[in-house]
């Protein structure tokens, strides 16, 4: 499955991925042959008898077969590294580009799985670890077995007594990659959950660097970044020391099969001169290409020791990055979906939520509200009394756990996702403006916009004034996150962003509170006039910002404590009364002095 889906990543680099080990396996065979025609050279020298031209011909002929053979599998080994990175540098772009596209289509429930830091660390390094092990995978993970295999049956066609050396010490090399893979994979599945902490460490430090420098806390990050670091160099450190048992040994192997290939060549060579077999005899051109291919031989082995424990390391980062391909969003659209809203009327029918299937309760409970269509509704409670919640399920950011939830008479659940959130604009508590113009910020919410729309959906948010104060104007460039802009600019910003979609829905998440009370005034007096048949759902924390409202809804532990008109509320629910009076002191006080009176006329 993994495999599979990694696979598929490949695409149009099909062609390199193919060509580059066909290129090392003709540069390997190259390399197996040489040995021999040094022995061949050698032989030919030693016992040719050549002189003269003769010899000088037999050095030409041979060093120019040789010569030829060694630049042969130079251009091999250059074509087949070049196929490898093309190929492994697609593949990882590949990768990125599939991972990107599958963040993109998840619904919130989804993003809440994976944390910020973790996405950013998969896209990095995970994929720089596949990359590295696919490049090795398609080069030398070829060219090791090829070279290892190819190499052995060369030297047992040179003299079998003496290759059974390799075939020893073989085992002894394979027993030692076991023992390295089995001890160091656990070590690096947990390293990458600390790289998570980690650049969480350092985002939430750069994200909040103003926090961090106006509280004088640059000392308390820096020991939290040195933790997470520490915590990531503990476990690299102890997979290095296990993988460093590696080259000793390989390296011990290697002058051992030298020494028992010199020891058997001259027991070998006595014994033939003793008995008298010439025969028998090692020669040197032999001892030369079993010397060659023992260091072909050990040399692959060590090279391939190198390859599995990348891919030891490669194999926890594609697990990770696999599972955020494989994520699917559980919100999509339906088949045969309606891709056209009627109006702005909602209806939630005994709706219930909760963020996790294992949660023990209801972030929303038994929601039954009917908005009707252009009506403009004020949503008020205190934190956490999931006036937020509320409202993501009309975009259909989350379903509801029970219960349905109803756009223009449809269920969101039978809309076309595009639609639906086409005709429900939402500005978000977190407002977010990307690096750009302020003009190609504004299109996000219509990519066509003239600049007559802009302006107009920028004086009904209350923003062409400070816009128009800017040297560009609506050229302005606009740093990532707005950092340029204050709160309050920022957010009118993201109404008018909001407003370009011409939604059927408009809904503001607490999108005035950095505005000041008659910029917010004129913004739902601008609204109440140029967009009457839009139904406005606002959420705020003044009790100014919605008290105008058609409708508002007061919102306790998740329930529905009362629905009304700011005078009904004011009258009869007791949550209302004491934010109104909290926020305005001399209604307060006039409360008071009312039931004070009420006292003493009760008393006479």
């Amino acid at each position: 499955m993994l495999i599979k889906t990694l696979a598929k990543s490949v695409r149009e680099y099909k062609k390199p991925s193919i060509l580059s080990p066909i290129f090392v396996s003709c540069e390997v065979i190259l390399e197996c042959l040489m040995p021999l025609v040094i022995v061949k050279f050698l032989s030919e020298l030693q016992y040719g008898g050549h002189k003269g031209s003769a010899l000088m011909e037999v050095i030409l002929i041979n060093g120019g077969v040789l010569l030829g053979m060694a630049v042969l599998s130079l251009l091999f080994g250059m074509l087949s590294g070049r196929f490898a990175a093309k190929a492994s540098a697609g593949f990882a772009k590949n990768l990125r580009k599939d991972m990107y596209y599958a963040i993109q289509d998840y619904s919130f429930a989804n993003i809440d799985r994976f944390s910020t830091s973790s996405l950013v660390t998969r896209q990095t390094t995970d994929v720089t670890n596949v990359q590295m092990a696919y490049m090795m995978l398609i080069r030398v993970a070829i060219r090791c077995p090829l070279m290892l295999i190819f190499s052995l049956v060369m030297a047992f066609t040179v003299n079998v007594t003496i290759s059974f050396v390799f075939l020893a010490l073989v085992p002894v090399l394979a027993a030692v990659l076991v023992f390295v893979i089995f001890k160091t994979h656990p070590i690096f599945e947990r390293v990458f959950h600390k790289y998570d902490n980690m650049n969480r460490s350092v985002r939430e430090d750069i994200k909040g660097i103003r926090v961090v420098k106006s509280f004088v806390r640059e000392d308390f990050e820096k020991k939290k970044f040195e933790a997470a670091s520490e915590d990531v160099r503990k476990d690299f450190t102890l997979a290095e020391r296990i993988m460093a048992v590696n080259a000793p040994v390989m390296q011990f192997c290697i002058w051992l099969s030298f020494l028992l290939i010199f020891l058997l060549a001259a027991i070998l060579t006595s014994n033939a001169v003793a008995a008298g077999d010439v025969a028998g005899r090692v020669e040197s051109g032999d001892l030369t290409a079993l010397i060659m291919y023992a260091s072909q031989i050990l040399s692959a082995v060590m090279q391939l020791s190198m390859v599995l424990v990348m891919i030891i390391i490669a194999r926890t980062s594609a697990e990770r990055i696999v599972a955020v391909i494989n994520e699917k969003s559980n919100i999509v659209s339906p088949e045969n979906a309606v891709t056209e809203v009627k109006d702005g009327d909602i209806l939630f029918e005994n709706v219930s939520f909760k963020y996790s299937k294992d949660a023990e309760k209801f972030a929303l409970a038994d929601v039954d509200l009917h908005i009707k269509s252009g009506q403009t509704i004020g949503i008020l409670g205190g934190t956490g009394s999931s006036k937020s919640t509320l409202v993501n399920l009309i975009p259909r950011l989350y379903d509801a756990t029970e219960g349905a939830v109803y756009v223009g008479g449809v269920n969101v659940k039978d809309y076309d996702l595009e639609t639906l959130r086409n005709n429900v604009a939402m500005v978000l508590q977190k407002n977010v403006l990307f690096s750009g113009t302020i003009k190609e910020n504004l299109r996000w919410g219509k990519e066509d916009a003239s600049d007559d729309e802009i302006k107009r959906v920028c004086r009904l948010a209350c923003a062409d004034d400070f816009i128009q104060s800017f040297p560009d104007k609506y050229d302005t460039y606009i740093e990532q996150g707005g950092t340029n802009v204050s709160g309050g600019q920022k957010q009118r910003l993201c109404i008018a962003r909001a407003l370009l979609k011409d939604p059927k829905v408009l809904i503001l998440d607490d999108s005035t509170s950095a505005v000041d009370t008659k910029t917010d005034a004129m913004i739902r007096r601008s609204f109440r006039e140029e967009i009457p048949n839009v139904t406005k759902i606002i959420i705020a924390q003044r009790v100014s910002s919605v008290q105008d409202a058609d409708q508002i809804i007061v919102l306790d532990g998740g329930r529905i404590d009362a629905v009304g008109t700011h005078e009904e509320l004011l009258a009869s629910n007791e949550i209302y009364k004491e934010v109104y009076y909290s926020q305005n002191k001399i209604g307060a006080a006039a409360e008071a002095g009312a039931q004070a009176a009420e006292g003493g006329a009760a008393n006479e």
